[in-house]
């Protein structure tokens, strides 16, 4: 089993990758193009895959991925499945500020009747481009090019919600 290892190749200038990873490919299209359509300050790569491990054959021509994104459909228990199998190739070292989880599905209101979920869009163009723009600052920090965000343990601070709930409100 070989696992996805972070620092196995040297980055590229002014160039950030990212794998999204997802077994339905309901939301990966619209994501990637939102990614790349929304970025000016460096080049983004967007790769894409419906599962770990990725394929030997292109393993030498592949570029540094600097962020893996979990697309994770709650209300799918395939989806889950799939990011569960798929965790086992990553190498441990990726969990520090190389990995993250999109999780979707607007049907999540429903679940909770009072509760607003201010990141549930279900997947409409507004929905897709604020996940892309929160998407960019942490890829920005993975890849080591936010000047005041030289670690991880900044994400907290570029990727706190600025939408409040209803949770939040009272």
């Amino acid at each position: 089993m070989a696992l996805l290892t972070p620092y196995s190749k040297v980055p590229e200038l002014n160039t950030a990758t990212v794998l999204l990873v997802e077994n339905e490919e309901e939301l990966q299209s619209k994501l990637a193009n939102a990614l790349v359509r929304n970025e000016n300050d460096f080049n983004v790569n967007v790769r894409l895959a419906r599962k770990l491990p990725l394929p030997v054959e292109n393993k030498e021509t592949r570029p540094r991925i600097d962020l893996i994104v979990f697309i994770v459909n709650l209300l799918s228990e395939r989806s889950l499945q799939s990011v569960e199998s798929s965790l086992a190739h990553l190498h441990s070292d990726c969990f520090l500020g190389k990995v993250c989880f999109l999780v979707t599905d607007g049907e999540l209101r429903a679940t909770f009747n009072n509760c607003k979920c201010a990141d549930t869009h279900r997947h409409t163009a507004d929905g897709v481009n604020a996940a892309a723009v929160r998407l960019l600052n942490i890829l920005k920090v993975s890849a080591g090019m936010s000047p005041i965000a030289t670690t991880a343990l900044y994400l907290s601070s570029l990727t706190r919600c600025s939408v409040t709930s209803e949770l939040e409100e009272d």
